[in-house]
């Protein structure tokens, strides 16, 4: 990850810091967590290196957890390199609601990112396969993430056989 920050290396952030002291669990790591993501798309190691902690800990105060927070810790954990982590929350998801489609993608990231490009295929088959039956189940989730639903769905596309599609 390149820092894309000023010469001393930090990224400067857009306005005050909110006070998330006042914030439900939910919100915390509903805001660290936008905050992280939009870090790492900046490149911003830093950044990402000193609020991970945070946006993983206020997710650890969550008093129930759904697909929706499980994949964001997930990705969290999948981009510092931390894959037990991201697939132990990818196997929950999964083992709560068979066939979710978050629990498929996330598989599939870690697998790019450790290398293993059959457990990859796998998990974008299995992806595919449940696609269609899951987006008529309409979870709010789904909704919300259509945009990177359908794109990871056109990724897999191209990416497998005909036969594994």
């Amino acid at each position: 990850m390149a820092n894309a920050g000023n010469a001393s290396g930090a990224t400067p952030i857009a306005g005050p810091a909110p006070d998330i002291s006042k914030m439900s669990a939910k919100e915390r790591f509903s805001r660290l967590n936008d905050r992280v993501m939009q870090a790492m798309e900046r490149g911003d190691t830093t950044f990402v290196l000193n609020f991970t902690p945070m946006a993983l800990g206020a997710y650890s105060q969550l008093d129930s957890v759904s697909a929706d927070e499980r994949y964001h810790a997930a990705m969290i954990h999948a981009q510092i390199g931390e894959f037990k982590e991201a697939l132990a929350l990818a196997d929950t998801i999964l083992a709560n609601h068979p066939n979710h489609l978050f629990g498929y993608l996330v598989r599939a990231t870690v697998s790019e990112f450790q290398g293993d490009s059959a457990r990859a295929r796998e998990s974008r088959a299995r992806f595919l396969a449940a696609y269609d039956a899951e987006l008529k189940r309409e979870l709010p989730e789904y909704i919300d993430y259509k945009p990177i639903l359908e794109g990871f769905r056109a990724s897999a596309m191209t990416q497998l056989p005909a036969g594994q599609r």
